[in-house]
């Protein structure tokens, strides 16, 4: 996008964020900051929409939570002159665990517990969000979003999601347009579900060729044949990336339930 491209997609975030918030009577925003690229943008986007006194970032570390994710979100939080606070959720989770009668270290449950993650810090965002009357923010991007690459009722659990329309590559243009740091804008996607969770390590391409198949995929319609002939993406990792989505769309539907009048 050309600087023009990005003040018009800027100024349609800030205009649908006061929207928002204007029209649900909230007072404010809470944001969950991880120190990576989705949550700082839209952190940065809540602040220039509504004032820095109006957002709140929550940090929510496990003990495998890098420490420079923990001070790039201070650092960024800091930066925006928001408020923040910082609650590790290693001992809440363990509890459930515990409680559910697992050892919180058995790698057998290493999926559900990374959900259980998840899910805790969309709790503790809503927690201070009706404390508040705040609103909770959403964080996820279009590629995420299209692949199911976050977690239902977790981190897929917000009141509105500012950048959900764009693309991981346009969000990384934003991000520079707004001034992000560069260690952050740079950073590999690392939701940090579990020790050394990444992107790449389920899906081995990078996010400028994977929103280049996404593109191809379902905004074209393209087969995936033609996909993987036309980028030069191995076939099996173009189908991959199909199978991924058709296999999440439960994640980005409304419950199915019987509409049956009596």
């Amino acid at each position: 996008m050309n600087k023009s491209d990005l003040e018009n997609a800027v100024n349609e975030i800030l205009s649908f964020i006061r929207k928002e918030v204007r029209e649900s009577g909230a007072s404010g925003v809470v944001v969950g900051l991880s120190g990576g690229i989705d949550s700082s943008v839209t952190a940065a986007l809540c602040v220039q929409a509504l004032g820095k006194e109006k957002v709140l970032g929550i940090i929510m570390p496990t003990n495998f939570t890098p420490e420079k994710d923990i001070n790039d979100a201070l650092e960024l939080a800091s930066r925006l002159g928001i408020e923040t606070k910082t609650i590790p959720i290693d001992e809440v989770c363990n509890i459930l665990i515990n409680v559910l009668g697992f050892d919180p270290n058995d790698s057998k449950i290493r999926i559900p517990a990374a959900n259980l993650r998840a899910r805790i810090r969309m709790v503790i965002l809503y927690f201070y969000a009706n404390l508040k009357n705040y609103l909770v923010v959403g964080t996820s991007d279009k590629s995420e979003y299209l692949i199911g690459y976050f977690t239902k009722h977790g981190d897929g659990a917000a009141d509105f999601f500012p950048i959900r329309h764009l693309f991981k590559t346009q969000v990384r243009e934003i991000a520079s347009y707004l001034g992000i740091p560069d260690s952050i804008i740079t950073k590999p996607s690392s939701p940090q579900l579990y020790p050394g969770h990444r992107l790449t390590d389920e899906i081995p391409i990078n996010y400028p060729i994977l929103d280049f198949v996404i593109i191809k995929l379902f905004e074209e319609k393209l087969p995936a044949e033609k996909v993987s002939e036309e980028l030069g993406v191995p076939i099996e990792i173009v189908r991959d990336i199909l199978s991924r989505h058709i296999r999440t769309e439960h994640k980005r539907r409304t419950p199915h339930a019987l509409n049956i009048k009596y």
